[in-house]
């Protein structure tokens, strides 16, 4: 039997997101799932490492990788619409649901309870560092977006970083202190020495 999980997966680069803002750079799902990942692992070991607090990187990376797997199904709904009111946001959670229930039976059984750990993990234990992860790509987008001289994100930059701090999260503040500014460099000003 031929199991379909991987190949939707895959489909997630066909999803565009910030569907409804001019970009300069478009960015799909696939594209924002691993940036998503690359800073849930960091945020975790932030965690861990600075903090003393208890994380695991590998399993916060793996979550961020298919927090929005299920747009594959349900599409990118843009924030405004999906957060306008509560019966809305209760909805698409219910959509949402049926979605990963869907996608992870397109794996064999013996795969299931381990995709179902990490899906888990993003609504779970792990749900305030992805979330926090998914908030910080949102908001890299749109500073390189305002770098790019497209005015169009200074809003959504705004509200973003708001968003960012309201989160209360030690692990965001520093890197947002330690790392944020670097994406408003271009390559030239990006500095390569090592220590």
């Amino acid at each position: 039997m031929t199991y379909s999980f991987f190949a939707f997966i895959s489909r997630m680069k066909y999803i565009r997101r910030w569907a409804l803002m001019r970009n300069s750079s478009p960015e799909n799902v696939q594209e924002h799932s691993h940036m998503t990942a690359v800073l849930a692992h960091a945020l975790a070991v932030i965690r861990r490492d600075v903090f003393g607090g208890q994380a695991d990187p590998g399993r916060a990376a793996a979550a961020a990788l298919f927090h929005d797997a299920t747009e594959i199904i349900t599409g990118d709904m843009p924030t405004p619409v999906k957060y306008h009111n509560p019966e809305i946001k209760t909805a698409y959670r219910q959509v949402e649901g049926l979605a990963r229930h869907k996608l992870i039976s397109t794996l064999p059984a013996a795969l299931r309870p381990e995709y179902q750990r990490v899906f888990s993990d993003a609504d779970g234990g792990l749900r305030d560092l992805v979330k926090a992860a998914d908030t910080l790509s949102a908001y890299i987008k749109c500073q390189e977006e305002l770098k790019a001289g497209n005015s169009e994100f200074r809003q959504a930059c705004r509200q973003t970083r708001e968003k960012l701090a309201a989160m209360q999260l030690p692990e965001v503040d520093y890197f947002l202190e330690h790392f944020s500014g670097a994406f408003e460099l271009t390559l030239d000003e990006l500095n390569f020495s090592i220590d």
